[in-house]
């Protein structure tokens, strides 16, 4: 913990927002409001400082992860549509991707945006019933700007939360039955290659890696058991945000962008950090 003390500022996360059902997603937006999920009421909420959470969309599609790409625009894993949206600046609700090879995705879980535009999101089965399923793997994929959607990635049991290292040469992808992390290292041309386990999420405690989010200095910041895990670029566990209900996921806030966002169950939570986080600007 005297290591983690070194990026999170003393004391515990700020129970900023109650009542839900199952919290997910968070995204905050530049104009100064965050976004979040709330997965089985079927809705996206907007929680403003001063003003708390309103709802935002209902119904969402039942959406899990939210991100932004590059132009601003909200892109959403929609578990009850099983695909990923992106809202235009006019309101209207684009579907990116919904299909591969011709066959319904499983249900969309959480997405990122390189830098260059490409979209690449995990897609389990957590949203379906089994007999619904079509795909014959959980996948992790990306769609390039002209709408192609590529398989980047087969051997899953439950891919999850995602998140690009600062310079976009490691994908860290985790894998929630196995709870672990794996690192992927990112060729030139965006696919992904040498695979290996980044760290063991393993504990006695019910909970597996989730979403995930990364600092400008390379930390990692994985929900999971009893909290917010932090790792070193290299895998070394720095310590545990401990969070009073199992986290799903985090997402960097505020102008200066250094407040942990999480979202856990039934509420959302806040802590300061002292290191400014990266993710959607």
């Amino acid at each position: 913990m005297l290591k983690l003390k070194s990026l999170i500022e003393s004391g515990d996360p700020e129970q900023i927002s109650t009542g839900f059902q199952f919290t997910e997603g968070p995204v905050w937006l530049p104009s100064g409001y965050l976004l979040f999920s709330d997965i089985p009421a079927n809705r996206i909420y907007k929680w403003t400082p001063g003003n708390g959470a309103m709802i935002w969309r209902e119904p969402s599609g039942n959406s899990n992860g939210l991100t932004l790409d590059r132009e601003g625009r909200l892109v959403a894993c929609e578990h009850g549509n099983r695909r990923v949206s992106r809202t235009e600046s006019d309101g209207r609700i684009t579907a990116l991707a919904d299909r591969y090879q011709g066959k319904r995705l499983n249900s969309p879980n959480d997405v990122v945006v390189k830098s260059d535009g490409v979209i690449y999101f995990t897609d389990p089965p957590y949203g379906i019933d089994p007999k619904d399923r079509e795909q014959p793997c959980n996948g992790v994929y990306r769609v390039l700007p002209d709408g192609t959607i590529e398989l980047l990635a087969d051997d899953f049991d439950r891919p999850n939360g995602l998140a690009f290292s600062p310079d976009e040469s490691v994908l860290y992808i985790d894998d929630s039955p196995r709870r672990h992390v794996r690192a992927f290292d990112v060729r030139p041309d965006g696919t992904l290659a040498n695979s290996r386990i980044f760290a063991d999420m393993d504990h006695p405690q019910p909970g597996s890696p989730d979403g995930m989010k990364i600092d400008a200095e390379g930390h990692l910041y994985v929900t999971g058991a009893t909290g917010v895990w932090v790792f070193e670029p290299n895998g070394e566990l720095l310590g545990v945000i401990a969070t009073p209900e199992r986290p799903s996921n985090c997402a960097w806030g505020d102008a200066d962008r250094q407040t942990l966002y999480i979202t856990a169950r039934t509420s959302v939570y806040r802590i300061r950090a002292k290191v400014r986080g990266l993710g959607p600007a």
